[in-house]
């Protein structure tokens, strides 16, 4: 990356991707899928700029660093998140040897389709605003797996991911033995992280599920409050073809008694989450109903919004994130952490404005139309599936007015990659499309002959190496000239994102 324009000139380093053969080659001992994203790791790292407060770097300690990647490493021999077995079994008997530590604290529980991340990150802020300490779990993480776990807003320090890691270890053991199958990647942080906030202990939990709900290993609490943000088609394999069947497995975080917070949803996943919110007896808040989005303007940095909650509304809030969905996500956090306390239940006054609007302030979501450099303008955002590709095209054209957009695209395999470039299609003048060091990565060729189809031979350039990408892009977008609008938008993938965010010195 060293070659990439930067905003000071300054002698080339050799570039330390040239060593990523040699690396993989000395990880002889090591899972070769592991060795790979290892290496592209450790290479990538090399170019990592000052540590972010929201994004962890490695340890600068030698033996944290090195006890961090060992439990990195035994957590990478288990079944990683893309392989499931639909069951809350092996989760549910870590938490009955671990003495239920999910019981002992209330919970939101966020599922959906897009915004899940944005939403709790939100509702964290504004439970910290009123004193509260939060836990948080979200996933997948953008550039440290230690991201997935927070405490009071910060990720958990890497000595405590650490040591949690090692007290539940044994329990862990004990399960693989009784079980069919191991506990997975995700099923032992989920464990990991409901011990951690255990062990703070928190006031509340905000807890995003992985995939889906009712199988989610997240799914063993019981969530007071249950949030459903936008549904649309994705993972569609493995939870249905139409959004209401999707509805259906992530209505399983709807419980007893509980509150749920409906985003706007289709017609046919809204009939689903109703139903299932009459059979136990909850209670429903729907956007554009009982709260919602009343007026947002563009402003500098962000949006300025007037939010309808369930207690009335509340004026002058500054969100410095982008776009529209942002806005409605703020709207869903809102009524969630309202519900939470009560009000428009057991309270009839809303929530104190000013606390309101000094934490959507301080609110942010790297790696969610994130910009990363000027000069030419290098926005990052995790899109990855054809929702949230339209929701980003539109936000990136309302909140930055390129004059020419170059897209960089790094997808996974898995995904609706073309519903995703035809999405990006009427916004981006050229796209560069290249791959992550995921093993899920689509590989550049395969990804670029979809483009073609969609962009034509002329708009469509192939870097399969991202560092050479993020230069090709930017160097396009300088041909605009210095005092113009030329821009670069990287998406497709939040590994793609989270890599390029490390190659441009973030984190």
């Amino acid at each position: 990356m060293s070659d990439i324009p930067g905003e000071n000139d300054q002698p080339d380093p050799a570039d330390p991707l040239d060593s990523f053969d040699e690396i993989i080659d000395a990880e002889t001992t090591r899972d070769p899928d592991l060795a790979v994203i290892e290496a592209g790791s450790r290479t990538l790292r090399t170019q990592g700029g000052p540590p972010q407060s929201d994004i962890p770097a490695r340890p600068e300690d030698p033996e944290v660093d090195a006890a961090l990647r060992e439990v990195e490493a035994d957590l990478a021999t288990r079944w990683g998140e893309t392989k499931l077995e639909p069951s809350v079994a092996r989760i549910a008997a870590l938490m009955d040897v671990l003495g239920e530590p999910q019981r002992s604290y209330p919970s939101i529980h966020i599922t959906g389709t897009n915004g899940k991340t944005s939403t709790a990150r939100m509702i964290e802020a504004l439970l910290g605003a009123f004193d509260l300490r939060t836990g948080r779990y979200t996933s997948p993480h953008v550039q440290s797996i230690t991201e997935r776990i927070s405490l009071d807003g910060a990720p958990i320090a890497a000595e405590r991911f650490i040591e949690t890691y090692r007290d539940i270890q044994p329990y862990v053991e004990m399960v693989d033995g009784q079980q069919e199958y191991r506990l997975s990647f995700f099923e032992v942080l989920t464990g990991m992280a409901y011990a951690a906030f255990a062990d703070a202990p928190v006031d509340v939990a905000v807890v995003e599920v992985g995939m889906g709900g009712s199988w989610d290993a997240t799914n063993v609490i019981d969530g007071d409050v249950a949030v459903v943000t936008p549904i649309d088609l994705d993972h569609t394999d493995r939870l249905g073809d139409t959004t209401a069947e999707i509805a259906a497995e992530k209505a399983g975080i709807v419980k007893q008694d509980a509150t749920v917070i409906l985003a706007q949803q289709p017609v046919d996943a809204a009939q689903v989450l109703l139903k299932r919110a009459v059979d136990v007896d909850a209670t429903v808040a729907r956007e554009g109903l009982e709260f919602g989005v009343v007026a947002r303007e563009v402003a500098v940095g962000g949006q300025l919004l007037t939010l309808r909650g369930l207690g009335g509304e509340y004026t002058d809030v500054y969100l410095p994130l982008h776009g529209a969905y942002q806005a409605h996500n703020a709207a869903v956090a809102l009524a969630a952490v309202e519900a939470f306390f009560g009000v428009g239940s057991q309270r009839p006054d809303p929530l104190d404005a000013d606390a309101v609007r000094k934490a959507f302030a301080a609110v942010a979501s790297p790696g969610r139309l994130e910009v990363v450099r000027r000069s030419p303008t290098v926005v990052l955002d995790a899109a990855h599936n054809p929702a949230g590709a339209r929701a980003t095209a539109a936000a990136v054209g309302e909140a930055f007015q390129f004059s020419r957009l170059i897209g960089v695209v790094g997808a996974s395999a898995d995904k609706n990659v073309r519903g995703l470039l035809e999405a990006f299609e009427p916004v981006f003048a050229e796209v560069v499309v290249t791959q992550n060091s995921s093993h899920r990565a689509m590989d550049a060729d395969a990804l670029a002959a979809i483009a073609v189809e969609i962009f034509g031979d002329e708009r469509v350039q192939v870097e399969p190496r991202l560092p050479d990408a993020l230069e090709a892009a930017i160097t396009l977008a300088e041909e605009e000239g210095e005092f113009t609008g030329g821009g670069v938008l990287v998406t497709g993938s939040v590994i793609t994102v989270g890599e390029a965010r490390l190659l441009l010195g973030r984190g």
